[in-house]
């Protein structure tokens, strides 16, 4: 079986272990204070242009999300994210259990609007109702598409009109900021929100994420929030060593460009083949809708997830390819499609 499920299945790239093996038997200090987390730190300020940001290394997706949107909201306040968001979908109430309500917005492809979020602002007018504080955005989005810079500055500028905090959960941000469709770069993104985390464990790593705090009110204290939610790695050299290893030349981006490319060659081919797509995606996530015969007879060798059935005859799946993906697995996998269908 070749899995196409997820961007995860694999461990690292042998870069990012050969370092971890190297320095083992050297002695650091703890909870993120050691050389290797400060020089991740410095050198993705030298990646964005701003030395004036805030750089802290988390274990994963969820965490981070928890910690930040706990951090940054008093007791009353809610968090805004589309229906398809993962903090509303895929993190088993971990935002509502810190005491902050998400007020969910339906959208046609995952992103937010300041159309769409007017609507909620609009029905949330007093203090016998949550009020909305954060915009939470994903870049790539839960079901593949992206942000370009004008839908991201118009959401900048709509949040700081109104007071509200605007944090990008970037888990897949390599593969977003790498989309040939995307014109965004990472320097722009301390511009444009006021926090982001740009994903390691969806694109290399092990595992860990680099939470990158831009807004000056909101860096106060946060390593007190960080350790208070049990995300303060004690061998937290762990990830700065990743994190190191990925930006210190263009490794990172690399990866992230052979994971879009390996989706390219199955969206042209699929395309070819006159399938539909349930969502325009440019990442590197793809929903092509199949018939479920030929699903069935794919299950035989592949992995992957049947995301929505659309009626009693097809269904769309996710594919995802990732870093490692290997390309003579994607040609056998289309190969595989054209022999079921003939």
């Amino acid at each position: 079986m070749y899995s196409f499920k997820n961007d995860y299945s694999e461990g690292a790239h042998p870069r990012i272990l050969q370092a971890l093996v190297d320095t083992n038997f050297e002695q650091e200090a703890g909870y993120g204070k050691d050389r290797f987390t400060l020089k991740a730190g410095e050198l993705l300020k030298e990646k964005m242009g701003r030395k004036d940001v805030d750089v802290h290394l988390l274990v994963g997706g969820t965490q981070t999300n928890l910690t930040v949107i706990s951090a940054f909201l008093r007791p009353h306040e809610a968090a805004i994210a589309a229906k398809s968001g993962h903090i509303f979908t895929h993190e088993t109430g971990a935002i509502e259990a810190t005491g902050h309500k998400i007020l969910s917005i339906e959208t046609d492809d995952g992103k937010l609007t300041p159309v769409l979020i007017k609507k909620v602002l609009d029905e949330h007018t007093d203090e016998h109702m949550v009020k909305p504080k954060l915009v939470y955005i994903s870049n790539s989005t839960e079901i593949g598409s992206i942000y370009v810079y004008k839908e991201l500055k118009d959401l900048s500028e709509f949040c700081r009109k109104n007071s509200l905090l605007l944090f990008m959960d970037g888990a897949r941000l390599g593969s977003a900021l790498c989309s040939e469709e995307s014109d965004l770069k990472l320097s722009d993104l301390p511009e444009l929100v006021d926090a982001f985390y740009i994903g390691g464990t969806k694109n290399g790593a092990l595992f860990g994420e680099a939470l990158v705090i831009c807004r000056e009110l909101l860096k106060e204290d946060f390593r007190y929030h960080i350790k208070q939610k049990g995300a303060l790695l004690a061998k937290g050299r762990l990830l700065g060593i990743q994190f190191v290893e990925l930006f210190r030349d263009n490794l990172f981006f690399d990866l992230a460009l052979h994971a879009n490319k390996m989706a390219g060659i199955l969206r042209e081919q699929l395309t070819k083949g006159n399938f539909q797509f349930l969502t325009h995606s440019a990442s590197n996530q793809l929903f092509p809708i199949l018939p479920d015969k030929l699903i069935e007879e794919l299950q035989k060798k592949y992995d992957f997830l049947i995301w929505e059935k659309m009626d009693g005859n097809d269904s769309a799946i996710r594919l995802v390819t990732s870093w490692a993906t290997k390309e003579d697995e994607v040609l056998a996998f289309i190969e595989d499609i054209k022999k079921c269908l003939s």
